[in-house]
């Protein structure tokens, strides 16, 4: 070993929590009694903290999360510092989020930027909940509070000026997704004709019209947190942007997202129209559903985009994962999925020539 190269030891968690916060909360001491993974996340990182805080405004029992990057994530997530300004945003508008607290930019001290927001109650495993016990009246309650949840996140409207790391899309939110994910295709390098099947539909058949709001981007089951059957929270907001409010219900009403409780168009959970009355609440006006099967195809593609990059994560070596292998495996299932979706559409429209 060079005798002239130094090696910078990077402190645990702990004890760089402890310090950080000890600065930034204005105490006189911080101890963090525990620090453990929470499971999920593929592309983020959160540990749970249970700490304490002597003296200053913050002076306290805490439980907190600690969210940072995995060792590889995805371009076109939204960074910590971006993510945690978007949860601020969405807290203040009254939308159940975890309260966002402090934000670490990290200069090579840690290792990684990271924040840290309070940690709600409940659990956000997805199988119990479409698979358990709720009754009907339980599902369709708890798909209303979704839907009201989505509506106080749908009136934030451009601009933002906390949000100048977002575009805005020119015309069609639907037809910039569509580059979007053309481009994303295009940057793997290998043939997917399906795929660009798929997207050529998408382009021929986007909305006209529309508004562009801020949506959350990853709504789904697993993405929120429910507590005594009750929404308690809406968790990771890393692909948060500006586009149109049915691409949220969209992916949440995905096939990919039923988790095999395919008669629950929701997430697995209930019915479209019992978010949409939750939505109303809100808005004062019924939300128009019928885009909503285009808006599914989108889902559906956007997922069998995210199986394509997160499988080129495992194959180049960037980091090699059971987990992104299996996701990757799954792209022929995805786009059976879209050529039946595909299909039914065109199917009732005949119908009704």
């Amino acid at each position: 070993m060079d005798a002239n190269k130094e090696t910078t030891q990077k402190p645990d968690v702990e004890t760089f929590v402890a310090g950080f916060l000890q600065r930034e909360a204005g105490a006189e001491a911080v101890e963090v009694h525990s620090c453990k993974r929470l499971g999920g996340g593929a592309i983020q990182e959160n540990l749970a903290l249970d700490l304490s805080i002597s003296g200053g405004p913050w002076a306290g029992r805490h439980t907190l999360v600690l969210r940072t990057d995995s060792p590889s994530g995805l371009s076109i997530s939204l960074s910590r510092a971006q993510e945690f300004a978007v949860l601020k945003v969405a807290f203040a508008a009254g939308v159940k989020v975890p309260e966002p607290l402090w934000l670490h930019r990290d200069q090579g001290e840690f290792g990684r930027d990271f924040y840290l927001m309070r940690r709600v109650g409940g659990s956000a495993a997805a199988r119990p909940l479409v698979r358990g016990d709720l009754t009907t009246d339980e599902r369709e309650a708890l798909l209303a509070e979704m839907g009201s949840e989505l509506a106080r996140l749908h009136q934030v409207r451009p601009p933002v000026a906390s949000f100048d790391f977002l575009s805005v899309p020119e015309g069609s939110p639907a037809l910039a997704r569509v580059a979007e994910y053309r481009r994303l295709i295009d940057a793997i390098g290998r043939p997917q004709p399906t795929l660009e099947w798929a997207l050529r539909w998408l382009e021929l058949n986007a909305p006209v019209g529309g508004e562009t709001v801020l949506t959350h981007g990853d709504f789904r089951t697993g993405n929120y947190m429910v507590e005594d059957k009750r929404l308690s929270g809406i968790l990771d907001w890393e692909f948060a942007g500006w586009s149109d409010p049915m691409e949220d219900l969209g992916w949440l009403c995905a096939r990919c997202w039923r988790f095999g409780a395919w008669e629950h168009e929701a997430g697995g959970v209930g019915s479209a129209e019992a978010f949409a009355r939750g939505y109303a609440t809100v808005t004062g006006q019924p939300l128009d559903l019928s885009a909503l099967p285009y808006w599914k195809v989108m889902g559906t593609m956007r997922w069998a985009v995210i199986a394509l990059m997160q499988a080129e994560r495992h194959l180049s070596g960037e980091q090699p994962s059971l987990e992104l292998a299996l996701t990757g495996r799954m792209l022929p299932e995805i786009e059976l999925d879209l050529v039946q979706e595909i299909n039914a559409i065109e199917e009732e429209r005949a119908r009704h020539a």
